[in-house]
């Protein structure tokens, strides 16, 4: 087997090179979980409960298209 191809052998044993490699091992699982995580959809905890500032009801002109709103919040057109 050949050692030391890059660094002699005598240098990937000292405490040193342990220590730069354990902070590489973290980094990397670190930065991996950033990355998944930026894959997964994003959650929106403050969407899972009622705030004080909501209605309890709807007072818009528009009650019955509620979860039919469109970009400016005014009912889709039906076509």
């Amino acid at each position: 087997m050949i050692e030391g191809v890059l660094l002699p052998a005598q240098v990937l044993h000292t405490s040193a090179f342990g220590t730069l490699s354990t902070f590489v091992a973290v980094n990397t699982v670190m930065f991996t979980a950033l990355a998944v995580a930026k894959l997964l959809p994003r959650l929106h905890p403050g969407s899972w409960f009622r705030s004080h500032n909501q209605r309890a009801e709807t007072r818009s002109i528009y009650p019955d298209h509620v979860g039919d709103l469109g970009p400016r919040g005014r009912p889709r057109r039906r076509r």
